[in-house]
């Protein structure tokens, strides 16, 4: 796919906006920049205010560096959200007005070739956000034990035959290197097509594997929490924190956190008196998560899975 042929279509994109309670003047951190969708529409809001872009994609960044260039209000850096903290005293920025994490893959990496995110093509086992990490997918495939890997299918993929489908892939391995996506993808959907029969009429079998390695190469879930963490720190007194996440394992960090930190105290039920000193940072403004459209997922069926969660700094 060209580059100047990008798909992108910004998920919640009008529930982003109005949920970020921007002013003209408000400095907003985009934690997961993209190809800059949410960030267009949020700098039509802040016309002297700032926006700060991060993103770990070099390539993703290079094309929104492209479509900012000129724009004063705009700074970019490649990097993870979990170093936001570092980012904005390097700017010399102490308070923001609003965060947004639109967690998970993006189209640009499902679609790009050679990413090897995606199992309907023959692609490269990558799988790397930022390109510059020395670990990619292929390590993971070949070189994890039957132990790690059944492990990072079930706690990351949720996966109901973690066991087997480890076992599968270790005894592949010893006659060939696993190294290309549509190898290992076929690999799962024999295993599932022996044990079930048909499955045209189930999700791929290999859609929850390929998440669990993707996460174990960018260590997603890790970095969200630090990206929580991270945020929190940053935002001013009635400033928005909002996060989008497209999966359960992501959305249910996000819900505990927002949980946790909206509380004065996190002590267990049964002690009798508070002991833990803790006290809320956070008041949740979505009880449940916003969800898209019905018209949004027609135009855009990567968006059914989307999730938006808000909560404003105390």
């Amino acid at each position: 796919m060209e580059k100047n042929q990008l798909p992108h279509i910004p998920v919640l994109l009008s529930e982003v906006v109005q949920w970020m309670n921007l002013n003209p003047q408000s400095v907003v951190v985009d934690a997961t920049i993209g190809l800059g969708g949410h960030s267009a529409e949020i700098l039509k809001n802040i016309p002297h205010g700032k926006l700060i872009g991060l993103d770990q994609d070099e390539e993703a960044l290079d094309y929104t560096f492209k479509k900012f260039l000129g724009d004063t209000r705009v700074m970019l850096f490649k990097s993870n959200f979990s170093n936001l903290v570092t980012i904005l005293n390097k700017i010399s920025i102490q308070w923001v007005d609003a965060v947004l994490m639109d967690i998970g893959i993006s189209s640009f990496q499902l679609d790009f070739e050679n990413r090897g995110f995606s199992f309907n093509k023959s692609q490269p086992l990558d799988m790397r956000m930022d390109q510059s990490m020395e670990r990619s997918a292929e390590e993971v495939v070949n070189e994890y034990s039957f132990e790690q890997l059944e492990e990072i299918f079930r706690n990351y993929g949720e996966e109901p035959h973690a066991r087997a489908i480890a076992y599968r892939i270790t005894q592949a391995r010893k006659v060939k290197r696993i190294t290309q996506t549509n190898e290992l993808a076929q690999l799962i959907r024999d295993y599932y097509l022996k044990k079930f029969g048909n499955t045209k009429h189930r999700k791929d079998p290999a859609t929850l594997i390929f998440q669990a390695i993707r996460i174990e190469v960018n260590q997603e879930l890790k970095s969200l929490q630090k990206g929580l963490d991270a945020s929190l720190q940053v935002l001013r007194s009635q400033g928005r924190l909002l996060v989008i996440s497209f999966q359960s394992l992501e959305d249910r960090i996000v819900k505990q956190f927002f949980k946790t930190e909206s509380k004065d105290c996190i002590c267990p039920s049964h002690m009798p008196q508070c002991i833990c000193h803790h006290r809320a940072y956070l008041e949740i403004l979505t009880k449940k998560p916003v969800s898209p459209t019905y018209e949004e997922i027609k135009n855009n069926s990567r968006a059914r899975s989307a999730r938006l969660r808000v909560a404003q700094k105390l």
